[in-house]
């Protein structure tokens, strides 16, 4: 049976502001450029007609003096090949999704049919205004040859082929297409359940973009794609073990609200995420198998998390029914809705009648929809459980199974399985799908991306600006573990780990050498000295000697 009407709804922006669907971070970057250029807002963007890949080959082909010797063919290829991102690339039903998110206005250009964020865009926002430095940075970067006030385009001397393209087609199409702020709905900046992930997310795009000067526009880009899946990541993964707790506990802990300042271990958050990473990405090791118990523990805590937020979600609707419809519940004076920690609160005693009386109601709208109970909800209401469990119970019945699968093809997507910069593996064929053992892994583009950010540290002039410097190998495991809770050359302690057995040792100092291996490769790392206190991690970059002016660098 489907749920009719608001019986099934579930998501809660209050949670995630993500419907739960594959992501494709290049979707994802395009639509949050249209909220960095309207301060928060989605676009509306009107223009005649769907753009495929001959409208833009038109385009260079006739204004040769703007794109002076690009011939039909090169240019056909060139175009589909490095300017536009395609959907169902290769196929009969291929189609242009939108231009590569190099320029802040390519947002203009996509079909947005095709090119779905499914509200990516929005958590990454909300998110980024923890500091106005990462926005402010964000801006300046992919709007830096952007008049704010009239919005003309003036590309810049050292601008690469692909962007100084992409500004042209602003300038020739300009004046075919409207753009402004999409206002039908407002912004909802619900306070985050625990402000950690995303103070951590905007400290390292701000350390991240104090780079731009010293790699090319299109790395830094993709590397931006890298570090907001990174983090859109974990944010999911702690909200599955956070969301569970604070509805049992009826209450968000006050050291998440605050973003956990501290530094010692004592301060990090109960509920932050630790993950054991096969560094060396090969199925069938020992280490291989810790990083697959790792995945295990996360994806089964997946079910309570998609209850949880049904919970939420159903005293959400709840508490809407209490300010309508009974006036029992009034609002905050200075918003429309209700925070996910109000909504828990009338889990209390002295909500239980109205509670009761609301969700005997639902109970029986469910029951009305069906002609004769299936046995799996008789057993349930047979149970004696109050109204409130109980329909949520009847909820997850039915559509428990079908969100958790969702949840798990999103979070699939954002930890960039089978994908550069991926922290996630799955072995393909022969046995694949929900039976096939994921484990966590740490990808050459994911590593380069997290060396980038740590290996920059403050100057010790007191001045507050970033330097980059050596790291020894031990401190960087230790950051790993620290900041982002990613664990290579020992386990965790906790989320299904309980200490290392003597031939768990073997493994970790395999994977530690793992690690060192990957190094090497990707150009950080040369040995020096067998002594493992003077390994040392090498940055590609060296930047520090002044600071650049646009950027907040904190």
């Amino acid at each position: 049976m489907a749920l009719t009407g608001s019986l099934g709804t579930f998501h809660h922006s209050g949670v995630s502001r993500i419907d739960y669907k594959p992501l494709d971070m290049d979707r994802v970057l395009t639509a949050l450029l249209a909220r960095l250029w309207h301060r928060g807002m989605p676009s509306y963007v009107t223009r005649s007609g769907t753009l495929d890949v001959e409208v833009f080959v038109k385009l260079f082909l006739d204004n040769p003096e703007v794109f002076d010797g690009f011939d039909r063919e090169t240019t056909g290829r060139w175009t589909a090949t490095h300017l536009l991102d395609l959907v169902n690339r290769g196929r009969v039903d291929e189609a242009v999704a939108g231009p590569r998110p190099l320029h802040g206005f390519t947002y203009r250009f996509r079909n947005s049919r095709k090119s779905r964020p499914y509200g990516a865009d929005e958590q990454l926002y909300e998110m980024l205004t923890v500091d106005e430095g990462a926005l402010k940075g964000l801006r300046e970067f992919f709007f830096s040859d952007v008049d704010r006030v009239t919005g003309s385009v003036v590309p810049g001397a050292g601008t690469d082929v692909e962007t100084q393209a992409l500004l042209h087609l602003v300038g020739l199409a300009g004046g075919q297409m409207q753009d402004r702020a999409d206002t039908r709905k407002p912004r909802t900046p619900y306070p985050p359940l625990c402000a950690e992930p995303a103070r951590l997310l905007c400290q390292d795009v701000m350390r991240l973009l104090y780079h731009q000067d010293h790699m090319p526009r299109t790395v830094l880009v993709d590397h931006l794609k890298t570090l907001f899946s990174f983090h859109l990541a974990l944010y999911h993964l702690r909200m599955v073990k956070l969301l569970p707790a604070v509805v049992e506990d009826g209450a968000v802990p006050a050291s998440c609200r605050t973003g956990h300042t501290g530094t010692a271990a004592a301060d990090h958050c109960p509920y932050r995420v630790r993950l054991f990473l096969d560094a060396e990405g090969t199925p069938g090791t020992p280490a291989a198998a810790l990083a697959e118990h790792s995945a295990d523990i996360w994806y089964r805590r997946i079910p309570r998390f998609i209850q949880a937020t049904y919970q939420v979600k159903k005293l959400d609707d709840f508490a809407e029914h209490l300010a309508t419809k009974t006036g029992a519940l009034s609002r905050t004076a200075s918003r429309n809705y209700f925070t996910p920690e109000e909504a828990l609160r009338l889990l209390g005693k002295s909500y239980r009648k109205d509670r009761d009386a609301f969700f005997l109601q639902r109970i029986t709208r469910v029951r009305d929809e069906e002609d004769e109970l299936p046995p799996e909800l008789r057993r349930i209401t047979q149970l004696g459980l109050d109204p409130f469990d109980e329909y949520t119970e009847m909820l997850m019945h039915y559509r428990g199974r079908y969100y958790r699968g969702q949840f798990v093809k999103c979070l699939d997507s954002m930890l960039l399985k089978h994908r550069p910069g991926a922290l996630l593996a799955q072995p393909r064929g022969g046995g694949g799908g929900e039976a096939a053992a994921r484990r966590f892994v740490l990808d050459a583009r994911l590593l380069e991306v997290l060396l980038q950010v740590s290996l920059l540290r403050a100057r010790d002039d007191g001045s507050g600006n970033l330097a980059t410097s050596p790291m020894r190998i031990d401190e960087f495991l230790a950051l790993l573990r620290d900041r982002y809770g990613l664990y290579i050359n020992r386990l965790p302690d906790g989320d299904g780990f309980s200490g290392a057995h003597l031939d768990d040792q073997a493994a970790l100092r395999a994977n530690s050498a793992a690690l060192l291996n990957r190094l090497r490769e990707i150009g950080y790392y040369q040995d020096m000295s067998d002594a493992y206190l003077t390994q040392t991690i090498t940055p590609r970059y060296a930047i520090g000697t002044t600071a650049r002016t646009g950027v907040d660098h904190r």
